[in-house]
């Protein structure tokens, strides 16, 4: 007997999926008078929207879902490790990961 041979494509995700996704990059976006913070380095909401589209172009068949877009984008940076961060408007700093977490949340339960 030969071993089962695994195929594993780089399956984009899905149409509603995407569209999630494609949400949450929009809200950062959004985000008026924030600074996200990505390794100790400031950006504008709209450079960080930017990055993260790129990042999910990289990511391929990793991201499948808005969740695995929050746990493999979104969250920090693939290179240093450290976490992003997005200050706020009213001077709160948040981690981007819990942003995005309550930002999906919201998303879902007004659909």
């Amino acid at each position: 007997m030969f071993p089962a041979l695994v195929l594993v494509l780089a399956v984009p995700a899905s149409p509603p999926e995407a569209q999630k996704i494609e949400t949450l990059i929009q809200a950062v976006a959004n985000l008026q008078g924030a600074v996200f913070l990505r390794n100790g380095t400031e950006h504008t909401p709209q450079q960080a929207a930017d990055h993260l589209r790129l990042k999910w172009k990289n990511a391929g068949g990793r991201v499948k879902t808005a969740p695995d877009f929050i746990r493999h984008c979104a969250s920090g940076s693939s290179m240093s490790g450290r976490p992003y961060e997005i200050l706020l408007k009213d001077g709160r700093t948040v981690l981007a990961r819990d942003w995005f977490w309550t930002e999906l949340k919201r998303l879902e339960t007004t659909r």
